[in-house]
């Protein structure tokens, strides 16, 4: 897929060279790395090689996005987890959103994965299930990123394809079928207050999935997009607690 539109300012894939301990993190449908820069500068100072994609079609323009597909979007996280497996010893995953069900599909895939951290990942966005079946309007117009901290710009489209919505769906449809068969470690974080994908998403991911290693943590002051909210500092230290307990208690086997 040929993109025909500039990658906008601010929206465009970043990398940090860090430690051998590598951080995915995959932004969400309609967003851009930009959404989760502060979690990847965050971590880049704690010491870890950081990279997040910008996923194909997103931080262009939503004429762009009409043209990808999910796989386009896996085909972009996946490039990105073996991009860092190449540098590093030991990578962990972390998604936002769709982004999230994308870190499941990876985890999935790459067994290796030595830990993903899932933020409001999404199984369900209930404001789009009516679209099912039907092929008008072409576009449809996108409110305000559900972002609960005031003067929070987040870069994003202000329309969004139906069929880029199909996609989407497709995504989270599949995903309740691969978490038996992961057995990553995996933190889940829930905005109690989250106006686009339901808590219980996350409540359904840990109930189901096959890791025996899971934790729940609820946000209590981030809407949606909790990677620009109130809580990213806490996301940050706890993901960087979480890794730390990851490596110790890997190494206590060796």
């Amino acid at each position: 897929m040929t993109e025909h539109y500039p990658v906008l300012d601010g929206a465009e894939s970043f990398y940090y060279e860090g430690n051998e301990i590598g951080i995915l993190i995959t932004h969400g449908f309609l967003g851009t790395p930009q959404s989760v820069r502060f979690l990847g500068e965050s971590f880049a100072k704690l010491g870890y090689t950081v990279y997040a994609p910008r996923l194909k079609g997103h931080g262009t323009h939503y004429k762009d996005i009409e043209n990808t597909t999910h796989e386009d979007w896996f085909a972009e996280a996946e490039k990105g987890y073996l991009f860092l497996k190449e540098r590093c010893t030991s990578v962990f995953a972390a998604g936002q959103s769709m982004g999230g069900a994308l870190t499941l599909w990876l985890a999935n895939k790459y067994p290796e994965i030595a830990g993903i951290a899932l933020m409001n990942a999404a199984l369900r966005v209930p404001c789009y299930e009516y679209l099912k079946g039907k092929t008008n309007p072409r576009y449809l117009d996108e409110g305000a990123p559900d972002i609960k901290k005031e003067g929070v710009e987040e870069i994003t489209y202000g329309k969004v394809p139906i069929r880029s919505i199909f996609e989407l769906q497709n995504v989270m449809e599949n995903t309740p079928d691969l978490l038996p068969s992961i057995k990553t470690p995996v933190i889940g974080f829930k905005s109690l207050e989250d106006h686009v994908v339901p808590a219980e998403c996350t409540d359904f991911i840990l109930d189901n999935i096959g890791s025996m290693e899971k934790k729940a943590v609820s946000l209590y002051n981030s809407y949606h997009v909790a990677s620009m909210d109130h809580d990213k500092e806490e996301i940050v230290n706890i993901i960087h607690q979480y890794i730390r307990q990851n490596i110790a208690s890997s190494l206590s086997f060796v």
